[in-house]
């Protein structure tokens, strides 16, 4: 019998064997980026550099997302002028970058977490205060 290994599936059938959390990093001001410190849970789940390489890129794409420049300026003004009516008909810079994160990280989890017994929350899902890692009961050992 094969395994899948869908996001929905696990959500209803598997049992939840832990969560862990990944704080905001607040050392450099109050720019949205999270630690990349391994949590020890995952020892046994996951590659720390692969981990790591997720978190980096998060925190890349955040940034990303919080850089003003001039599309940034031409947005707010051009919100100004309409009475921010501008917004019911055009994506910001910043909402179309929360889609692209999105997409980011239900590409890893399909790729890379769920494979594992692993699943990653969109840290918008907690107001961007954390990166939760679901961690799945290890169907191999209860078998």
């Amino acid at each position: 019998m094969a395994e899948t290994h869908s996001l929905q599936d696990m959500r209803q059938q598997a049992a939840i064997a832990a969560k862990v959390f990944l704080q905001r990093d607040y050392t450099n001001g109050t720019v949205c980026q999270f630690q990349t410190k391994f949590p020890s849970e995952l020892e046994t789940r996951i590659d720390k550099q692969q981990f790591e390489e997720t978190v980096r890129t998060l925190n890349n794409l955040y940034a990303e997302a919080e850089k003003l420049g001039s599309q940034s300026y031409i947005e707010g003004c051009l919100a100004c002028l309409t009475a921010y009516t501008i917004f019911l008909c055009m994506e910001t810079h910043y909402e179309k970058v929360l889609k692209k994160i999105a997409k980011y990280i239900q590409e890893q989890n399909d790729k890379i977490y769920a494979p594992r017994g692993l699943l990653l929350t969109d840290p918008i899902e907690r107001g961007l205060r954390v990166i939760e890692v679901t961690i799945f009961e290890d169907r191999s050992l209860t078998r």
